[in-house]
């Protein structure tokens, strides 16, 4: 385990710390654990060495079953979410907060902070801005079940979103396929030409699109924060793969029965799942899915199961504590995820 230096350097300079893997402590003579912004998360992790850090993870014969449900407490109008989880040398947990009348005290909805600990002593390395560890995670853990379950040709990418999480997938799924034609759908024509915008910028050839495009696509992604299912299910290739990681809870989806039913369905852990993926428990329930027809992600990327590419592919992810790790240990550790 590589453990962050102290150093008698103070914040401001961090962030060129991070960018070389070498995390340092606030103040001098170890006054505190180093402290990373969200900037200084993401020039340490870009967004295909997130995906390898989780690839990684699961490839370590870490399971995800062992990984502690996330516990929500209430707190006035809004809520505390604690998510722990320990892997190898290293635990952390992260703690957000979700409250609804902040936006109005001109603050955010979500705010979040993960504190990174050494597993043996359990003393506090690093702190790191929550939200931009999210922003990296989530879309990575796409990249690995899309790059797992995605057909090597692919030419067209359909995303549902405009919002961060939107932007996050179109970096981290262009890093996995030479995409074509990217289709980007959203409520929002302003928000949608600043993703277009965006994905342009990033080298893609992107335009506007609605529901119907998911006919040809060769992937999906779906990172909105809907209720009802985003397009019909039926309208999706055998070839596809889609990925859905908007929601992480169980009255919620973004993907219909039809779908679920048609589809291999990858899921980040059967419990988890189970319990906060509205996705899966909906078409349970509706009779489209069984329970036993469930696959955890970490068998796919093991090889122990293989893509079934005679219908299409499905991976529900609502996001595990384990994940927020297996990239704050990269922040820190440069050597973290190339073995």
């Amino acid at each position: 385990m590589t453990t962050p230096q102290h150093s008698d350097q103070s914040a401001p300079h961090a962030s060129q710390a991070a960018g070389h893997g070498d995390a340092r402590r606030l103040g001098g003579g170890g006054a505190g654990p180093a402290w990373f912004s969200a900037e200084q998360v993401e020039q340490a992790v870009p967004v295909d060495r997130a995906r390898r850090l989780v690839e990684a993870a699961l490839q370590s014969g870490f399971d995800p079953q062992q990984d502690p449900a996330r516990m929500n407490v209430p707190a006035q109008t809004g809520h505390l979410l604690l998510m722990p989880s320990v892997l190898g040398d290293w635990a952390g947990t992260k703690v957000a907060s979700v409250s609804p009348d902040n936006p109005g005290r001109g603050l955010p909805r979500i705010q979040a902070t993960y504190v990174l600990m050494d597993s043996e002593t359990l003393s506090v390395q690093a702190l790191m801005e929550g939200n931009g560890l999210t922003a990296l995670r989530t879309p990575a853990v796409s990249a690995v079940a899309a790059d797992h379950l995605t057909a090597w040709d692919a030419q067209k990418l359909v995303v549902f979103g405009t919002g961060l999480q939107a932007l996050g997938h179109l970096d981290a799924l262009a890093a996995i396929r030479d995409f074509t034609d990217v289709v980007i759908c959203g409520r929002s024509p302003e928000k949608v030409t600043a993703a277009v915008e965006h994905a342009v910028s990033q080298g893609m050839s992107a335009r506007a699109g609605d529901a119907e495009e998911v006919r040809g696509a060769d992937l999906i992604a779906c990172t909105t924060s809907a209720g009802e299912p985003l397009f019909d299910g039926s309208l999706v290739p055998d070839t596809a793969c889609v990925v859905a990681m908007g929601s992480h809870e169980p009255d919620r989806r973004e993907l219909d029965a039809t779908l679920m039913g048609r589809a291999q369905v990858v899921v980040e852990d059967r419990e988890t799942a189970l319990r906060e993926a509205g996705d899966v428990v909906m078409a349970i329930e509706e009779g489209a899915l069984a329970e036993a027809d469930l696959v955890d992600l970490k068998d796919v990327v093991t090889g122990a199961v293989e893509a079934d590419t005679s219908r299409p592919r499905v991976f529900k992810g609502v996001g595990m504590s384990w994940q927020d790790l297996a990239v704050a240990i990269g922040v820190v550790d440069p050597e973290a995820g190339t073995d």
